[in-house]
Formats: C-alpha cells, sequence, structure tokens
C-alpha cells in the first residue's frame, strides 16, 4: 500500500509517454490516410485524459490518506504537479480537441493542444520523480 503513490504517478508518466511519443506517430505512419490517424488519435487522446484523472485524484486522495502513504512535504510538493497536470488534460480535451476535431485553425490548436500535453507529461515526471525521491 505504501508503494501506491509511486505506482500512480509511474501509471500516469508512461501512459503519456507511450501514447504521445510511440503510439499516435505510429498511426501516422501505418494508418491508410491521416485523417484516419486523426481520428485514431483524438479518441486516445481522450481516454487518456480519463487515465490522467484517475491517476491524479487516486494521487491526491493518496496525499491526504490517514495511512500518510508519502511523507507530507513531498506530497505538499507534488500536489500543485499533480493539479496542474490535471487540469491541463482537461483543458486539452473540453477546449482545445473539439476545435482541432471542427479543425477551427488546426494548427495553431494543434500547437496549443501539443504544448499543453507536453506540460502535462513534465508535471506527470516531476511528481513521478518526487515520488521516488519520497521513498
Amino acid at each position: 500500500m505504501r508503494q501506491l503513490p509511486v505506482w500512480l504517478a509511474a501509471a500516469w508518466a508512461m501512459s503519456l509517454t507511450m501514447l504521445g511519443f510511440m503510439v499516435v506517430p505510429m498511426l501516422f505512419v501505418h494508418l491508410p490516410t491521416p485523417a484516419m490517424a486523426g481520428q485514431m488519435a483524438a479518441k486516445l487522446f481522450s481516454a487518456q485524459t480519463w487515465v490522467s484523472v484517475a491517476c491524479g485524484a487516486m494521487l491526491l486522495m493518496a496525499f491526504r490518506s490517514n495511512r500518510l502513504l508519502v511523507p507530507v512535504e513531498s506530497a505538499r510538493a507534488a500536489t500543485l504537479f499533480v493539479v496542474g497536470g490535471v487540469l491541463l488534460a482537461l483543458l486539452v480535451e473540453l477546449a482545445v480537441a473539439p476545435r482541432i476535431v471542427a479543425r477551427e485553425n488546426l494548427a495553431l490548436w494543434h500547437r496549443i493542444g501539443s504544448a499543453m500535453y507536453f506540460g502535462q507529461w513534465v508535471c506527470a515526471l516531476v511528481v513521478f520523480k518526487k515520488m521516488i525521491a519520497a521513498r
């Protein structure tokens, strides 16, 4: 049970890493058209949002647990990054993705979404590093 925050942070960071840096690029290489790859990528990014929200929520609950799963200072230091990462995920899903799907100024919104995804990835990596250091 004491390793739960480390596993949650690892799952969050690695799911972002695999999807953003391996799975989605492979879609654009192997699917017949970029439109098909884009549609599939949108669905995968949407699923990733809810993985991020679930991991973030469980991390926050672990930080507030009566069992003291994470030292207080480590929890305080990581909380900002957990909240930031989850907010970035939700912003991409609810504000940026609809504009990309609608092909509204596609290049701009794709860059914004990519930057926000990268920011979320950095937040998840920082949380993972803090959870490892807390052990």
